[in-house]
This record gives C-alpha cells, sequence and structure tokens, in this order.
C-alpha cells in the first residue's frame, strides 16, 4: 500500500511540470501586450510601460519567463498578478469560496444520485424509473446559465427562499442555491451510473446467495448491492470534484460567487500568465492527490481490489 501510494504521488513530478509548461506556453502565445491592456484606450508613458514590462519579466524569452516563474513556485512564490497582489493571497481569497461550493454540490450530487438511482433500479421499467429517466435527460440537455436564471428567477427572486447572488461577504448558508443548480446539473450521469450499477449487482451470484441464506431485503441492499454498487460513481464523483476546483465559471458568474473561475476568467482575458498558471499548478496536485484518496477508497469498498 506504501509503495502504491509513493508511487502515484511521484506520478505528480511529470504531470506538475508538464501542465505548467503547456498553460505558461498557451498564455505566453495569447496575442496583444497584457499590460498595455491595462491602460485600456490610454496611452501609458513608455518609460512606464518599459519598467512594468522589466518588473514583470515580459522583456524575456518564453523560456527564461517560465524558469522564473517555475523556480518561483518551488521556492513557495506564485508571483504577483498585474495589479501588485501576491498570486498565493489571491488564492488564498478564492479557493476556500469554491471549495465550500464544490463539497456541497457533490454532496447533493452524490444524495440524489445515489437514492434514485438505487429506487429506480429497484423498480426497473415501471413508473419511476421511467419518469427519473426523463428528468435526468432534461438535467442534461438544458444548459447551465438556463438552470441558473431559472432557480435565480424563482426560488431567489419570486419565492424568497434564497439570496439571488453571494457577494464577497458569504458563508455556507449563502451558497445553496448555485450549489443546488451544480448539483442537479452533476447527478444525472451520476445517477444513471448508480442504477447501471445495481442492476447489475442484483443480478450477481453472491446477492442470491444471500437472499437464499434468509437474509432480509434491508440487509442485502446496503451490504451486499450498495457497496459494490459504489464504485462508478465515486469515479464520477471525483471527476466533478476536479472540474468544480477548477471552477464553475458560469455558474460562479452568474450568482456572483468570488470563486476560483470568476478570478481565473479574469486573469486568462487580462493575459495574466502567472495567475493562470499558479491556479492550474494548484489544482493539478490537488486533483491528483483526489483521484489518489478515490483509489485507496476503492480498497474499502471492494475487498477484491488490492495495491501491489
Amino acid at each position: 500500500m506504501l509503495t502504491y501510494i509513493l508511487r502515484r504521488l511521484l506520478q505528480v513530478i511529470p504531470v506538475f511540470f508538464g501542465a505548467t509548461l503547456l498553460i505558461y506556453a498557451l498564455v505566453f502565445a495569447m496575442p496583444g501586450d497584457p499590460i498595455l491592456a491595462l491602460f485600456g484606450d490610454r496611452t501609458p508613458n513608455p518609460a512606464l510601460l518599459a519598467a512594468l514590462h522589466e518588473r514583470y519579466h515580459l522583456d524575456e524569452p518564453f523560456l527564461v519567463q517560465y524558469w522564473y516563474y517555475i523556480t518561483g513556485v518551488l521556492r513557495g512564490d506564485f508571483g504577483v498578478t498585474f495589479s501588485g497582489r501576491a498570486v498565493g493571497e489571491v488564492l488564498a481569497e478564492t479557493l476556500p469560496v469554491t471549495g465550500r461550493l464544490a463539497i456541497m454540490a457533490l454532496g447533493i450530487e452524490f444524495v440524489l444520485a445515489i437514492v434514485i438511482g438505487t429506487i429506480s433500479a429497484l423498480n426497473k421499467g415501471k413508473l419511476f424509473d421511467n419518469t427519473s429517466l426523463v428528468i435526468a435527460l432534461l438535467a442534461i440537455a438544458v444548459p447551465i446559465f438556463v438552470l441558473c436564471f431559472l432557480a435565480q428567477y424563482f426560488l431567489a427572486i419570486q419565492w424568497g427562499w434564497f439570496r439571488p447572488t453571494v457577494g464577497a461577504d458569504n458563508d455556507w448558508g449563502d451558497l445553496w442555491l448555485p450549489a443546488i443548480v451544480l448539483g442537479i446539473s452533476l447527478y444525472p450521469v451520476s445517477m444513471r451510473l448508480m442504477r447501471g450499477s445495481v442492476i447489475e449487482t442484483l443480478g450477481q451470484d453472491w446477492v442470491r446467495s444471500a437472499y437464499s441464506k434468509g437474509l432480509s431485503r434491508y440487509r442485502v441492499l446496503p451490504v451486499h448491492v450498495l457497496r459494490n454498487s459504489l464504485l462508478p460513481v465515486i469515479t464520477n464523483s471525483a471527476t466533478n470534484f476536479g472540474i468544480l476546483l477548477v471552477g464553475a465559471t458560469v455558474t460562479e458568474g452568474i450568482f456572483n460567487v468570488p470563486g476560483v473561475g470568476n478570478t481565473l476568467y479574469q486573469a486568462a482575458i487580462r493575459g495574466e500568465g502567472p495567475t493562470v498558471v499558479s491556479f492550474v499548478t494548484v489544482f493539478v496536485v490537488l486533483y491528483v492527490i483526489v483521484n489518489l484518496i478515490v483509489d485507496l477508497l476503492y480498497g474499502l469498498l471492494d475487498p477484491r481490489i488490492r495495491y501491489v
């Protein structure tokens, strides 16, 4: 087990350098002068422009810029934004907000997927099963921004159940509405996976053996069926967690959530290479760690899985 964990952690190294180099190259290739764009229609002083280019190493070749960045990251310095703020400070402000939103959205997705998927599997071909499949298809087909506007209009403005926007000062309660929208948009895939997995597990020999031993349905379902049916749902949820960590840009924008998605989008528009690459670097490491935790959970859920 320890060897497996160390091997997986070592895999972070090439992923880390490859992802940062690729993202930095894409940002470097963006047209225009990001410093000049900060001044808008005004014409900056040439001396000031040259000084800013030198400060952010924008007058250096690509590999030199990347060297400055990567050596700074290895020292724990993620650089500064074009507004003068430390990237680490911006990340420390936005990541907890997006993290809370991701946890809440995944919780909603997980509960909906397990409950609806299991009931659908147990009632395969019946009214509940067919209705849940149709609703899931509709949830997949409707664009996320449409779900955002509908939830904002009805649940917040018309019925007053939630705040229509989040804002800078927020806590767990303020994020319920965007979390519900994200959870509803994510649950259909997990629900279908759960439904198919439960249907497959119900036909296995060990389930029939459990029933033949006289075990009740309330004993067989949670111990023998649900435990073995959760693996595909956990895998999909881990992927969704990585996606949400990068930031649900559209949802965060509509609900004015001061999270990673908004910040990353604005940094990309302004061509702030260090900000974009620093955010992506942190997300790559977090994504690998989350997937490692999920892999380890497989062994707990399914004793047949062993890590050699």
